[in-house]
C-alpha cells in the first residue's frame, strides 16, 4: 500500500533531519528538567539521562523501519495495518496530541517571561502575535518550517558556552557518591525526562519529505546522541553549581544560573537568555502546528491552510485559561505522560504489527 509519493521539490536533505530532530527535544524543558529528575533519583540523575537517550536510539531505528516498511508516514502505517477507516481513525487521536503539544510550549514559555520579566504580560495577545508568526511560517511550506528549525538551532547555540560561568562556583563532589540510588529510582527519572526529550518521534510524520530517508537516519541518530550529551553536562553543571536542598527549590534551574552571567554590556543576561529561547521553542510550535494541520489534511480531506487555523483557533481559545502555575503544571505532566506513552509504549506496538503485517502478506503472496 505505498503513497502518492511527494514532490522532489517539496522534499528536504537528509541532513536537514538532525535539525529537525533537535529542534524539537530542545524547548522549554532545558529551562528546568534538573529539578524534576532530581526529585527521583538525586544527585545520580544524570545516569538516568544517558540511559533514557539510550531507549531513544533504538525508538528510532523503530520509526526508520516502520517508515521503510510502509514507503510513508503514521497515516500510511495505520493504513497498512487497519484498513483506510480505521486507520484515519486512530490517526485523529494525534491531532490532539499535537495541538496540547504546542499549547504547552506556548504557555510554559509565557509563564517564564511573566515571572522573569513582565508579571503584566497578556498571555493572550502575546500568544496571539506569536501564532500569527507561525501562521506565516507553515504557509511558507515545509521547506520554510525545516528552515527555521534550522536557525532556531544555529543561532542560539552560544547559550550554551554562556553556562559555563557556572562551573568557577561549582563543587563537583556533589556528584559523589555515583549510584548511589536503585534502579528502580534511576528509571524513574529516565520516565521523568519524557517531556523533555519528546520531539523525535516527528520523524514518523514527516518521513514522506525525506529524500532518501535511509540516508537521514544517520543524521536522526546523531541529533538524539547531542542532545543527550548536551543534557547530560548541563545537568552535571547544575548539580555541581546546586546543593541538593537548594536546587528543590529551583523552577527553573538553567535561568538562575544565567543570573551569575556578567559582561561589560548586559547587567541581567537572563533576560538575553529568555528572548533567545523565543527563537528556540519557535520551531516547537511551527512544527507542531504544521504536522497537527498535514493530519487534518490526510484524515478529513480538508485543506492543510484551513487545519493551520483549525490548529491555532484551538490554542488560543484555551490557552487564556490556563492562568496558574499549578494548571499549567498540570498540563506539562499530562502532555509529558501522553508523549512517553506514544513514544515508548505505542511506537513499539506498532513496529510490531508492522511486521506482524508485513509477514502475513508475504505469506499470502507465497
Amino acid at each position: 500500500m505505498k503513497e502518492q509519493p511527494v514532490p522532489e521539490r517539496l522534499q528536504i536533505s537528509p541532513f536537514l533531519v538532525f535539525y529537525l530532530v533537535m529542534s524539537m527535544q530542545i524547548g522549554i524543558g532545558v529551562l528546568g528538567y534538573q529539578r524534576i529528575i532530581a526529585m527521583d533519583a538525586g544527585y545520580d540523575a544524570w545516569i538516568s539521562i544517558l540511559f533514557a537517550g539510550g531507549c531513544i536510539h533504538v525508538i528510532v531505528w523503530m520509526i526508520y523501519k516502520i517508515g521503510e516498511t510502509v514507503g510513508g508516514d503514521i497515516v500510511t502505517a495505520h493504513k497498512y495495518i487497519l484498513g483506510n477507516f480505521f486507520g484515519k481513525a486512530l490517526c485523529s487521536i494525534f491531532i490532539g496530541y499535537f495541538i496540547l503539544y504546542s499549547l504547552t510550549v506556548v504557555r510554559t514559555f509565557v509563564e517564564v517571561i511573566q515571572v522573569w520579566m513582565f508579571p503584566e504580560l497578556s498571555t493572550f495577545w502575546f500568544s496571539f502575535g506569536f501564532m500569527i508568526l507561525c501562521v506565516y511560517i507553515i504557509f511558507g511550506g515545509f521547506r520554510t518550517v525545516v528552515g527555521t528549525a534550522f536557525f532556531g538551532l544555529v543561532l542560539p547555540a552560544y547559550l550554551l558556552l554562556t553556562f559555563g560561568w557556572a562551573i568557577k562556583f561549582s563543587n563537583f563532589y556533589n556528584l559523589l557518591p555515583i549510584w548511589d540510588h536503585s534502579i528502580k529510582e534511576l528509571l524513574t527519572a529516565s520516565y521523568h525526562m519524557s517531556l523533555t526529550f519528546i520531539g523525535f518521534e516527528i520523524i514518523l510524520f514527516f518521513y514522506p519529505f525525506i529524500k532518501e530517508p535511509k540516508k537521514s537516519q544517520k543524521w536522526a541518530h546523531l541529533a538524539v546522541l547531542t542532545t543527550t550529551l548536551i543534557y547530560t553536562i548541563l545537568a552535571i553543571i547544575t548539580f555541581a553549581y546546586f546543593a541538593e536542598d537548594q536546587l528543590s527549590k529551583q523552577i527553573w534551574a538553567s535561568l538562575t544560573m544565567w543570573k551569575i552571567v556578567e559582561m561589560p554590556f548586559v547587567e541581567r543576561f537572563e533576560y538575553i537568555g529568555i528572548a533567545n529561547w523565543n527563537l528556540i521553542i519557535l520551531p516547537n510550535v511551527c512544527i507542531s502546528i504544521w504536522i497537527a494541520s498535514r493530519l487534518i489534511k490526510r484524515v478529513f480531506n480538508i485543506r492543510q491552510k484551513v487545519g493551520v487555523f483549525f490548529v491555532v483557533g484551538g490554542v488560543l481559545s484555551v490557552i487564556h485559561f490556563l492562568d496558574s502555575r499549578e494548571r499549567i503544571n498540570t498540563l506539562n505532566d499530562y502532555v509529558g505522560k501522553m508523549g512517553f506513552t506514544f513514544t515508548f509504549i505505542y511506537i513499539p506496538l506498532l513496529f510490531a504489527a508492522v511486521m506482524f503485517v508485513k509477514k502475513l502478506k508475504k505469506g499470502k503472496k507465497k
